[in-house]
């Protein structure tokens, strides 16, 4: 049975870099605004952190650099294992699996933190997958552990329904690329389908490739209230002018629980 955000980030994987106007700079830049809360939150570590959602390992690479013993998961196997490639290209210690968030593969409490950036949370379509994902980083947390959440500033889209995402201009290797998205909302005004386009050099013309996605348009209201309900205390947001971070962060601690010792970590290695 194939899985639709799966499929998307599988097919998107080997482009993924042509988001940035230059990767490699914007791993550097994220992960710099993420380690200074993660410094000012937990100490300066280093810390065991799960990159949930690390994608080709925008996030996950930039944080091993910085330190932290760090462990890559991503629902598409193509994408993670482009990030070992790449994390190894630079020098990187990052370990990687494949593994929905929804029924993550570790102990309870094996790390310090938990990232999921990139607005990864919005292809979960329905409360019960949000709720389900939110809990299973909690279960891996240990007790007041951080969790680092990213996501698009959606309150104002959810009051516009926008149609179109400005196009991205990136400098490659092969030259420029161009990425842009086509947004076409649901009846119920929350969720819309992506036409996901990129052009790419092919040579003296573009070849055009399209993916397509579904996102749920999560307000910070929604996404806090979900964290709540599934562990999680003292929830901050952090806008782009105070984190430095290009989308609104959510800052969450893992509330006390049965079954796990707090400071203690079962271990970080996959069941």
């Amino acid at each position: 049975m194939t899985h639709p955000a799966r499929d998307f980030y599988d097919s998107l994987a080997a482009d993924y870099h042509r988001i940035f106007p230059d990767w490699d700079t914007s791993i550097t830049r994220q992960a710099a605004p993420l380690d200074a809360l993660l410094h000012r939150e937990l100490g300066p570590g280093p810390h065991q952190l799960l990159d949930c959602a690390c994608g080709i390992g925008t996030q996950a690479i930039g944080l091993a650099r910085a330190g932290h013993g760090v462990v890559g998961s991503d629902l598409s196997p193509v994408a993670v294992a482009r990030a070992a490639t790449e994390a190894a290209a630079r020098g990187a210690r990052l370990r990687t699996v494949a593994a929905d968030m929804r029924q993550l593969p570790f102990h309870p409490g094996a790390f310090d933190a938990v990232v999921c950036a990139d607005n990864s949370l919005a292809h979960l379509l329905t409360t019960g997958d949000l709720e389900a994902a939110l809990t299973e980083l909690r279960r891996v947390l240990v007790d007041d552990g951080l969790l680092l959440l990213t996501i698009r500033d959606y309150d104002e889209a959810r009051r516009t329904h926008p149609t179109s995402v400005p196009p991205q201009v990136s400098h490659n290797a092969d030259g420029r690329s161009i990425t842009f998205q086509l947004w076409h909302w649901h009846d119920d005004g929350e969720h819309y389908d992506q036409e996901y386009f990129q052009l790419v050099p092919a040579g003296d013309g573009w070849e055009v490739r399209v993916r397509h996605a579904t996102s749920w348009a999560l307000t910070r209201d929604q996404v806090a209230a979900a964290a709540a309900a599934s562990g999680f205390t003292a929830l901050t947001w952090h806008t782009p002018e105070t984190s430095g971070f290009y989308q609104p962060v959510l800052t969450a601690r893992a509330a006390a629980g049965p079954g796990i010792v707090p400071g203690h970590r079962d271990g970080d290695r996959p069941r």
